[in-house]
């Protein structure tokens, strides 16, 4: 088999692995064209960012298992795991040169793990921070 290289991205709560395999720019999550399982040509540009900043959009076939939170946040997921196996695909070659991946990614914001979780919900409250209505009557 030719080489693979294999990353996890997570975005609130989705996790996202990926494998990176030479081939012609095919990307399959969970067993479906990624155009078929994202509602959106949005996520889809989103997603493939890394991999066109890398000009790398036809020399790799991508295969992709994603569970978890709504299409954004497996959008999200699914970037960072992508970008983390280029860096891993990039690691052996030349890291100062202007060429290498991770000093294109890196000013993008690509590498950056997205912190933004949902806030834990407390008590006496509706939501993390809504309080009850007031009545003062």
């Amino acid at each position: 088999m030719a080489n693979s290289w294999k990353a996890t991205g997570r975005r609130k709560r989705a996790v996202a692995q990926v494998t990176l395999t030479s081939g012609t720019g095919n990307i399959i999550v969970n067993g479906v064209e990624v155009e078929k399982y994202m509602p959106d040509a949005i996520l889809v540009m989103d997603l493939k960012q890394p991999l066109a900043l890398t000009n790398n959009l036809n020399r790799f076939d991508i295969t992709v298992t994603v569970k978890g939170g709504g299409y954004s946040g497996q959008a999200g997921a699914i970037r960072l795991a992508i970008t983390r196996a280029l860096l891993d695909f990039d690691s052996t070659s030349d890291q100062t040169a202007d060429t290498a991946y991770r000093k294109i990614l890196k000013p993008a914001g690509m590498i950056t793990r997205d912190p933004r979780v949902k806030e834990r919900k407390k008590y006496g409250l509706k939501k993390a921070r809504r309080a009850p209505q007031f009545s003062k009557r």
